[in-house]
């Protein structure tokens, strides 16, 4: 799993979200946030990234960045 892909799995699954509810909100097809959080498709557009942070209402920048992985997996060694 890519740290995007990890981020917004832990962010959509925080927010109570199937993929398909997510789907249905952000206007994004499942199989894409599927292929995403799985790190299949590892280079999204900024385009589809808009319609995720928007859905999990983060900004664009905070969604880009790699503090929510990078905390997720602090907290697993402690």
């Amino acid at each position: 799993m890519t740290p995007i892909g990890e981020k917004i799995r832990v962010l959509r699954m925080g927010k109570n979200l199937s993929v398909n509810e997510f789907a249905k909100k952000s206007g994004v097809s499942k199989s894409y946030i599927s292929n995403i959080e799985r790190g299949v498709q590892a280079n999204p557009s900024l385009i589809v990234m808009g319609k995720l942070a928007k859905t999990l209402d983060v900004s664009l920048e905070e969604l880009l960045t790699h503090k929510y992985a990078r905390a997720e997996d602090d907290e697993e060694k402690v």
